[in-house]
């Protein structure tokens, strides 16, 4: 029996590939497998409106298509339901993504969904409202999704511009933290509480998440002088931040914070109005999802031999 799934296209999300998404689920989605139906966003988290009905209607699948944002109002819609997620990432940072090693070219994506593989994946609560599928955070983190909440501008320069322009204003504050029972006085540039080990772009903030071990892995980041940014950032981007001496790691299965002085957080991509107390719960294999069988290629070898000339022409 073919599964149903419905397909939520965001269309304004990240840098503009879901303009064709149609098309190409025409083109290579496994009609075998699937029967399928298309819907819009029309505003702010209508994703979660349409993913609970999707999922009341019976819909064994409902596909976010868009950014970790998109991802994250798909995973709140379905919540306790049934019904699992599929991801043709269409964002900017794509950070859930990126860490299951799902293809950022839309086609490829949705041959993910074709080798019809479900798993699950922890998932992390947030004062018992909102669901973190990839990674929150609170201090510059957060203020940067706030202002990326209303910019006109998506896409990694925007989001880079940003940081350049507020990084010298913006000081580290104090928090208070109760990690499985144990009280952390800590002040802070940003703090993550991270399920996948990134926000995006690949920038590695939580090295060593595991999506599926149960444990919220926490990054504690001093602010960076402008002397040592050349040595840190290259380690974000190499899976090591760790080593930085600006760094401090922990992992939880639940942690309190106290004096998020500016009430915002940054979930999945997004900012948030949550307020000076956070309470984050893990909640293991929470989330059932369409994960990429990496046994099997996605290309056929003729195709990959293709695209390999192809890449070395461009970067020789």
């Amino acid at each position: 029996m073919k599964k149903r799934m419905l397909v939520i296209i965001n269309p304004i999300s990240g840098v503009g590939r879901q303009k064709k998404i149609e098309q190409l689920l025409e083109n290579n989605l496994d009609r075998d497998l699937f029967d399928y139906q298309i819907r819009y966003t029309e505003y702010i988290h209508h994703g979660t409106t349409l993913a609970r009905e999707g999922a009341m209607q019976g819909f064994d699948i409902i596909t976010a298509v868009g950014g970790d944002g998109s991802v994250n109002d798909v995973i709140a819609g379905i919540h306790g339901s049934d019904a699992t997620l599929g991801i043709i990432p269409c964002g900017s940072g794509n950070g859930l993504a990126r860490c299951m090693r799902i293809p950022l070219t839309p086609a490829l994506a949705i041959r993910v969904l074709n080798q019809d593989n479900p798993g699950t994946i922890d998932t992390i609560t947030l004062n018992d409202k909102f669901f973190v599928a990839s990674i929150a955070g609170v201090g510059f983190d957060a203020f940067i999704a706030r202002l990326m909440k209303s910019a006109k501008v998506r896409g990694f320069s925007a989001y880079l511009n940003l940081i350049l322009r507020e990084y010298p204003s913006y000081e580290s504050k104090d928090y208070h933290l109760v990690v499985d029972g144990r009280e952390y006085d800590r002040k802070a540039w940003f703090i993550t509480f991270a399920n996948s080990n990134q926000f995006g772009y690949n920038a590695a903030v939580a090295p060593k998440a595991k999506l599926d071990d149960g444990l919220i892995d926490i990054s504690i980041v001093d602010k960076i002088p402008i002397e040592h940014a050349a040595i840190t950032t290259p380690l974000v981007y190499a899976n090591h931040f760790e080593l930085s001496q600006h760094v401090e790691m922990l992992k939880a299965h639940e942690v309190w914070v106290a004096g998020n002085v500016d009430k915002w957080v940054n979930i999945d991509g997004e900012g948030e109005n949550v307020g000076n107390e956070l309470h984050f719960v893990n909640h293991q294999q929470s989330l059932k999802i369409m994960k990429r069988d990496l046994k099997h290629p996605l290309l056929s070898k003729e195709a990959t031999v293709a695209l390999t000339n192809f890449q070395k022409k461009i970067h020789p």
